[in-house]
């Protein structure tokens, strides 16, 4: 077998079965568009606002959008987790009922989200979908560092990799 065959045939391999390999498995995703600062402060409008003071969450619901610099989360209802010591301090948000997060380029949807501001890590689960260019990939639940701009799907991971140049 020539080099030349050898390396096309490898290159066909690969091709192959680099999306079954994304199928069956986890897999780790960069996400340049998906950062944020999250030090920058946290805007939220809604159609609704309910405060509970007994356990320091405020609901906000119906066409919920939440900005933090560039990043973008919206959904049907967000949950606002306070601090226990410092109800000015957001600690957590649960998101629910079509969640769709968006930076840059790069977007993901899901049915829940969960985002926990100190650490700047967002849990996204149930019937994944990201998309970054012409790219996709879907899974069931998807991590994404904030401050990295680095992620993980897992959860019967699905996608089509394009060879370059197609």
């Amino acid at each position: 077998m020539t080099p030349d065959l050898r390396l096309s045939t490898a290159a066909l391999a690969l091709t192959l079965v680099l999306p079954m390999v994304a199928f069956a498995q986890g897999a780790s995703v960069a996400f340049g568009g998906l950062r944020a600062d999250t030090s920058l402060p946290v805007e939220a409008t809604a159609d609704q606002l309910s405060v509970n003071q007994s356990d320091g969450s405020a609901i906000f619901s119906g066409n919920v959008l939440i900005i933090q610099g560039e990043m973008r989360l919206s959904a049907a209802e967000v949950r606002i987790e306070y601090a226990k010591d410092n109800t000015s301090k957001i600690e957590r948000l649960h998101a629910s009922g079509g969640v769709i997060l968006a930076s840059g380029a790069d977007a993901a949807e899901s049915t829940d989200a969960v985002y926990t501001i100190a650490s700047g890590e967002v849990v996204l689960t149930g019937n994944v979908l990201l998309t970054q260019g012409g790219s996709t990939i879907s899974g069931q639940k998807l991590t994404v560092d904030l401050t990295t701009g680095t992620g993980r799907m897992d959860g019967r991971v699905r996608t089509v990799l394009q060879p370059s140049g197609n």
